[in-house]
């Protein structure tokens, strides 16, 4: 079992930037996938980024070009920047790991059971 840990989040207005982190209690970067996930009250968990031990990265529509996942293997922890942040980015945003590729694509972003492990959950609040 991998424990997780996530840093950052907070609080910002529309337009703004955010930097999460992920520390895993054991080594990840070379068998396991990891990924970015949010939650509002009343909806349901969804995918935002993951990215897998060989650099496949794969993003949420919604936050294409506007978030980076990221990953140090030197230190094995797991990033995601936010940028131009809007109001509909507000959530509980989880990390989450699960050995293996992301062989399955877009898919694991929307297949909960996919993943093994889940943090505890760090406030995103973005402000209009």
């Amino acid at each position: 079992q991998v424990h997780l840990m996530e840093f950052g989040g907070g609080s910002v207005q529309t337009g703004g930037s955010l930097a999460l982190s992920c520390a895993p209690s054991v080594i990840t970067y070379d068998t396991y996938s990891m990924g970015w996930f949010r939650q509002t009250p009343g909806k349901e968990r969804e995918g935002v980024a993951a990215i897998d031990s060989f650099g496949s990265i794969i993003y949420a529509d919604s936050v294409k070009g506007r978030f980076t996942i990221s990953k140090d293997s030197e230190k094995d922890i797991l990033y995601l920047q936010m940028n131009s942040l809007k109001p509909e980015d507000t959530g509980m945003y989880y990390c989450a790991a699960r050995r293996g590729t992301l062989w399955r694509r877009y898919a694991h972003l929307e297949r909960l059971d996919d993943w093994s492990d889940w943090g505890q959950g760090t406030q995103v609040t973005v402000s209009a």
